[in-house]
């Protein structure tokens, strides 16, 4: 499995650099090639007129593909996943598969408005409807059972995260001491460290039970709802099996465009207050993006 390792960049800065390992790899699904064919060719076709939803074109009124060259099969596998072992609403995936470097994902496209749409008017009645829908949504994905104690994605095999500093992909890892090791960069415990680096890396370093199936963006921009009811989830290309904190963590750390969120998140997930102390400290000194 993996281990943090860095190497100097061309301005002489210690950078992490993905490990050299073979983890398992995502499949696709429902690929023939008769399905790529209609896929290519209806992209060729459709991408200059058929409407666009950030890296999402729009097959038809029902049907979407995804795709690019940071897409990934895991993404696929992950959303079927979460189809077969749970009632959470995530869209139905047609077909899956990489072609030239590019990975190609074709599944429903769901109806519905980003929660965040007008949420700061809505009543608490409304609001608070939503999120008990959501806690037990998250909650029914957390009672899954691990196949393990690696951190990986949902098949085992890479993760992938824009926000943490380094390669896109990384990992697996074969526990979450591992996952952690290198998130500070392979750095190990010193007297000369600041203290609050030093308490980190005794957390990080710790007793940790089973990694928990993990979203790893519940932000609003990526739950949808049709009136007071949640009608999808969409989004899981950083999903994976994480730390029991991770889930929590990321949805509190918003972007710009979702700081309203932030205090929403304690309302659906587990405060986890010093978890997210120990984050910040993490990202003081080996840096999110």
């Amino acid at each position: 499995m993996s281990r943090a390792e860095t190497k100097e960049d061309e301005q002489g800065h210690q950078v992490r650099v993905a490990p050299a390992i073979i983890p398992s790899k995502s499949k696709p699904i429902n690929d023939t090639c008769l399905r790529r064919f209609l896929v290519l060719t209806s992209i060729k076709l459709l991408k200059h007129f058929r409407p666009r939803h950030g890296g999402i074109l729009l097959l038809t009124n029902n049907i979407c593909v995804k795709y690019g060259s940071l897409r990934n099969l895991s993404e696929a596998s992950t959303m079927q996943f979460i189809r077969q072992h749970t009632s959470i609403p995530v869209p139905r995936i047609i077909c899956s598969f990489a072609h030239k470097g590019w990975t190609y994902i074709v599944m429903e496209w769901i109806h519905g408005d980003m929660i965040g749409h007008e949420w700061t008017s809505r009543t608490d009645e409304f609001k608070e409807k939503i999120l008990s829908q959501l806690k037990e949504m998250v909650a029914e994905m957390r009672r899954i059972a691990p196949p393990g104690l690696a951190v990986g994605n949902v098949d085992g095999g890479i993760l992938y995260d824009c926000r943490i500093h380094g390669p896109l992909r990384f990992g697996p890892f074969e526990n979450i001491q591992s996952f952690h090791k290198y998130l500070r960069g392979g750095m190990e415990a010193h007297v000369d460290h600041p203290s609050d680096a030093r308490e980190l890396i005794a957390w990080h370093d710790g007793p940790w039970s089973v990694p928990f199936l993990t979203h790893g963006d519940l932000s609003s921009l990526n739950i949808l709802a049709r009136g007071d009811e949640v009608v999808g989830i969409v989004d899981w290309e950083t999903a994976g099996w994480y730390p029991s904190y991770w889930e929590y963590t990321t949805a509190s750390n918003v972007n710009p465009q979702n700081l309203f969120w932030k205090k929403e998140v304690d309302r659906f997930l587990e405060p986890m207050p010093e978890e997210l102390a120990m984050e910040e400290i993490r990202q003081k000194y080996f840096g999110d993006v």
